[in-house]
């Protein structure tokens, strides 16, 4: 068996602080699967909309006033918040496919890039719609 010197290693690079410093590619990458469940939540929202709507009024009417209150409102625009992040986080991952964009300072401004395209891209569709 290997002799392993396990004494003087970081036991995890999730360890935050000395050990491990969070960079723009790994936190935007958690945030894209962050996106996915808060992507699942919405089109949660979205079902039990329609089945209020094929329900009852009384149903519906609660619904679409929650969503339709500020609190409503919030909701949805960080949820297409969420939906343009996670949108631009796999298409970032279809360029790092083909090879391109690998390197490590181009990497980190698509991850800023996915910030503010993001904000942009659901600002834009808040005030359209």
């Amino acid at each position: 068996m290997a002799d392993v010197n396990r004494g003087k290693r970081p036991l995890s690079p999730f360890m935050i602080g000395p050990y491990y410093r969070p960079q723009i590619t790994s936190i935007s990458s958690i945030l894209v699967r962050i996106t996915a469940l808060a992507s699942l939540g919405t089109v949660t929202l979205l079902v039990w909309w329609l089945l209020a709507a094929a329900t009852s009024d009384a149903a519906f009417a609660f619904i679409d006033g929650l969503l339709t209150s500020l609190i409503g409102d919030l909701i949805l625009f960080l949820a297409s918040w969420a939906i343009f992040y996670h949108m631009l986080g796999r298409l970032r991952h279809v360029v790092w496919d083909f090879g391109y964009c690998l390197d490590i300072k181009i990497s980190e401004k698509l991850g800023y890039g996915m910030f503010a395209g993001a904000t942009v891209l659901a600002l834009i569709a808040a005030i359209v719609l």
